[in-house]
């Protein structure tokens, strides 16, 4: 059985948590508009969106608008180059599930399939995400507020 999510508000769920990423992830940035296969499903991107692979091998796109409010290039890097990227540490809501599961990561985007143990993730009001639980194990932290 899966358990399908549509928009899921994890701000007054008893069963997530807080959580933050550090990570330094490799950035390309998409020539033309395409579709990225990452470890949780489909990923489309347009011209300019951000093509991300991180520390654990992983690859996803992030739009570009999203991508340049999220993350930082290294001290020798100018923003919008291929190069080094950090994440900006920001508390989100994450949580576990027992189940496999998917969601849309916007309203209509593409949809994301996890299993049991993965982490759903919620970016913001209408942005979600799903990390595989070995790879937010490396690069998440439970902290305990916001």
């Amino acid at each position: 059985m899966l358990l399908k999510f549509e928009n899921p508000d994890l701000s007054h769920d008893s069963g997530a948590c807080w959580v933050v990423k550090d990570e330094m992830v490799a950035v390309e940035f998409a020539a033309a508009a395409g579709l990225l296969h990452s470890a949780v499903g489909p990923n489309n991107y347009a011209v300019g969106d951000a093509l991300l692979t991180g520390s654990t091998g992983d690859r996803w796109c992030v739009s570009r608008d999203r991508f340049d409010a999220k993350y930082r290039p290294e001290a020798a890097t100018a923003a919008g180059c291929a190069a080094s990227y950090r994440n900006i540490p920001i508390a989100i809501r994450a949580k576990r599930l027992t189940v496999p599961f998917s969601i849309a990561r916007s309203a209509g985007g593409d949809v994301l399939r996890g299993n049991a143990g993965d982490w759903l993730v919620q970016y913001s009001a209408s942005d979600h995400g799903i990390v595989a639980a070995a790879r937010f194990d490396s690069v998440y932290r439970v902290i305990d507020g916001a």
